[in-house]
């Protein structure tokens, strides 16, 4: 009999969105489409957009609500009809006050009819060069204030960035504070909507078995990994100018790498978790300017200069690898080494907990330097899952000792994998749940730990070239060497 997976049910608490109003401006543009138009389709199959709800996308393209559902049609798997009755669409300038007064009266009219609360989120699905544009606007025409009315609401979502350095990330937080209340603001992060990544806080707290062993008496080190296969493509102008840990450290990994590092916090309270996390950042280790390059390594894959878009002497990094130290009791002594990069070998994004090997193995001939520990590795994307890594006799009638991986994947469970990370997080903000959004301490915290590597590293931290294909520059693997590690592969 062939083994299977299991899924027993347990406590569920989810729910359908709040009646109320989706508010997408940026309808018309790839992010979308692609994404956040496919993701409400998909909670509109599961019953999860609540039946009375309107999705309005607002564009400068000049499509009338019937075009604007044709446009998007193709983007469904299956008939859509009874979801793109949900959909309107409205074109107009981001800086034409007409617009505002337009949507305005859209939404009241919308509001009195169904009866409910006046409930509203604002997608700003835009370059960040036009938020000041559009929150001004919204703000001129009264429409970030939310009534009287009880459980009225007004949410604004923001993509990233959150600014390029601590300045620039103080001075946006300070501006949108003029406009809007911390608890209105949803920063996403897309990485916080994957199962894998969400599953890290009940793998830790829900189950007895690993908490104990979650410190630095137990665990060797972790890896945590995002690696993509493919450039820059068409983000080129936009990648040059920020580069690759602006791109990939200060947000995805430093949030990874928070939710498996933080202390219990006191409830599954948005605010509890959350301030949890700043508390974590806060407690890494800054970086030591004279010793820079023996912490961080920066690397350029082969042909990048010649990407369309490119500055031909660019010095952007398009790979990434660190060496991190928490100094706490829980963490003292444990290295966290990150990585990231683009044109490499794979497409990966992984967390690696590597455990202590046992202090005395009476296996020792069969063993070798690399042989006796055990590893967690929480798999995030493509193939989302949990591999734990024993040591065990091999088969045969030799007495072989050998690493084997007790595998579980999303995709093996009855109905298949999974909830898609933007179906996740736009739930969850028309529901006002602000657990998987960045809170604005949070940011300012990374941007404090990033911000000097960004300002020094051209001057002690050597650009290393390497090949397209490969596993990322050299310098990368004698970092964890030096440690008397290795990078998982």
């Amino acid at each position: 009999m062939e083994p299977r997976n299991y899924w027993r049910g347990g406590l569920c608490v989810e729910v359908s969105s709040a009646p109320g109003s989706l508010i997408i401006f940026g309808a018309s543009g790839d992010l979308a489409k692609r994404k956040l138009f496919p993701a409400l389709y998909s909670l509109h199959q599961r019953s999860l957009l609540h039946e009375t709800s309107r999705i309005i996308g607002i564009g400068r393209t000049q499509y009338t609500s019937e075009s604007f559902r044709e446009w998007l049609r193709p983007a469904f798997a299956g008939e859509s009809t009874r979801f793109l009755e949900h959909v309107e669409y409205l074109a107009g300038d981001y800086g034409s006050a007409e617009l505002y007064q337009s949507l305005d009266r859209i939404l009241e009219e919308y509001e009195q009819r169904s009866g409910f609360p006046s409930q509203r989120t604002y997608y700003l699905a835009l370059p960040t060069t036009l938020y000041q544009t559009v929150i001004e606007n919204l703000s001129g025409a009264g429409m970030l204030s939310a009534s009287d009315q009880e459980q009225s609401w007004r949410h604004l979502v923001l993509e990233k960035p959150f600014g390029r350095d601590f300045d620039s990330a103080r001075e946006l937080d300070l501006w949108l504070h003029k406009y809007l209340r911390e608890e209105q603001i949803y920063r996403i992060d897309h990485y916080l909507g994957k199962d894998t990544v969400q599953n890290i806080l009940m793998l830790r707290f829900a189950n007895r078995i690993f908490e104990p062993l979650w410190n630095a008496n137990y665990i060797d080190h972790v890896q945590v990994t995002a690696e993509e296969s493919i450039g820059v493509g068409n983000r080129a102008g936009y990648f040059d100018s920020f580069g690759l840990l602006r791109d990939m450290f200060q947000n995805h990994l430093l949030e990874m790498l928070s939710l498996v590092a933080i202390e219990p916090p006191v409830s599954f309270a948005a605010d509890a978790v959350r301030d949890e996390k700043r508390k974590l950042i806060e407690s890494i280790r800054p970086f030591e300017l004279s010793r820079l390059g023996a912490e961080v390594v920066r690397g350029q894959y082969e042909g990048y200069r010649s990407e369309p878009g490119v500055a031909g002497d660019s010095s952007t990094e398009t790979y990434t690898a660190m060496r991190l130290q928490i100094d706490n009791w829980r963490w003292k002594g444990v290295p966290f080494y990150l990585r990231a990069g683009k044109k490499l070998a794979a497409k990966r994004t992984e967390i690696a907990i590597v455990f202590k090997p046992v202090p005395h193995s009476i296996f020792a001939p069969l063993t070798t330097e690399m042989l006796g520990q055990n590893m967690l590795v929480l798999k995030i994307q493509p193939d989302e899952g949990m591999e734990l890594v024993i040591q065990a006799k091999q088969p045969g009638p030799k007495l072989c000792m050998g690493e084997l991986g007790l595998n579980f994947r999303y995709a093996d469970l009855p109905g298949g994998c999974c909830f898609e990370a933007y179906e996740r997080l736009l739930l969850d903000a028309m529901l006002g749940d602000q657990t998987l959004f960045i809170r604005s301490d949070i940011i300012a915290a990374s941007w404090r730990l990033f911000t000097p590597v960004l300002q020094n590293w051209e001057q002690y931290c050597e650009l290393h070239p390497y090949q397209p294909g490969s596993n990322g520059p050299a310098a990368a693997a004698k970092l964890l060497q030096a440690d008397k590690r290795a990078w998982r592969a």
